[in-house]
């Protein structure tokens, strides 16, 4: 039977690039976001099906995995992507967007993992990754609510780990260390690869989700041949 992947927070870029290698690969795929209407050629690309989800609201989140349990069953492979950014000096941040950014990257997270562990753990079976950042281990100036968030997310995905490993749910959270390379991507020249490929970064995704349980990793740091440490 196919495996089944369900990738949160879908869209343009790494997204794009995981749903093509998941449907590539033989799994069926399905796509969530809160804007669904720019999916549509993603989809039909990949023969994915759709849902809408806003990962800050609880109901939305469980009505995702609700509709996904009629769709496909319990999904064999869950990927979270979404986050929310609040700029600026931090005496001058606005609270209620400092709550929204956090909400967002990081509660949005336990809110996904929790709906999808409890059915892998039913299943006996499944990998739930997270999608993280170089804010995750290293705060920035003017950027405290996405730290705030990523790092929460980094917990978030340790502690799943520790708690759900032995249970056969293999966790893992991923370091982006870098920009990501858009198309026609003007930071740098060609071949120059000064910028993560979501192709490549995909690839490391599913190799991750095949890892032997022998030897599971929880977190991967992933930059270009040219990002400082």
């Amino acid at each position: 039977m196919a495996e089944t992947a369900l990738i949160v927070g879908a869209g343009a870029g790494l997204s794009a690039s995981l749903a093509r290698l998941c449907a590539k690969d033989g799994m069926k795929v399905a796509l969530a976001a809160r804007n669904t209407g720019k999916l549509g050629a993603l989809a039909e690309e990949t023969g994915a099906l759709v849902q809408k989800c806003d990962v800050a609201d609880k109901d939305s989140v469980a009505a995702l995995f609700t509709w996904l349990d009629g769709a496909f069953g319990t999904p064999d492979l869950v990927i979270f992507n979404p986050s929310k950014r609040a700029r600026g000096p931090l005496v001058d941040l606005d609270p209620d967007e400092v709550l929204a950014a956090t909400t967002v990257t990081c509660h949005g997270a336990f809110l996904v993992a929790q709906q999808a562990a409890r059915r892998m753990l039913k299943a006996g079976k499944g990998s739930i990754l997270f999608t993280g950042a170089s804010a995750g281990v290293k705060g920035y100036p003017q950027s405290a609510p996405f730290a705030m968030g990523k790092f929460g997310l980094r917990g978030l995905a340790q502690s799943m780990a520790r708690e759900l490993h032995p249970q056969n749910i293999h966790i893992g959270h991923f370091v982006i260390d870098g920009g990501i390379r858009t198309k026609n991507d003007s930071r740098e020249a060609p071949g120059e690869d000064k910028l993560l490929d979501p192709d490549a970064i995909a690839e490391t995704y599913l190799q991750f989700h095949r890892q032997p349980r022998s030897s599971w990793a929880w977190e991967v740091e992933l930059r270009p041949w040219k990002e400082t440490f």
